[in-house]
């Protein structure tokens, strides 16, 4: 499988900058000991996150401060 890129990512009317963002949390949280939610090839927590979000398992929340 080719790893997933967020340019390659549908970004459902939102920036990349936000999708990066996005992932980047939910990577920390899966380091931290959050299992994944899809089941992937890949063992680096960012790869997953990325495939987390592109098939839509997993959302944010848009907050004044920034993502949640």
């Amino acid at each position: 499988m080719r790893p997933i890129a967020s340019g390659n990512m549908d970004l459902r009317g939102e920036s990349r900058y936000t999708i990066i963002v996005a992932a980047a949390r939910r990577a920390r949280q899966i380091l931290a000991g959050a299992p994944p939610v899809i089941e992937g090839e890949s063992s680096k927590p960012v790869t997953i996150a990325l495939e987390e979000l592109n098939a839509g398992k997993v959302r944010w929340i848009r907050t004044k401060d920034g993502i949640k």
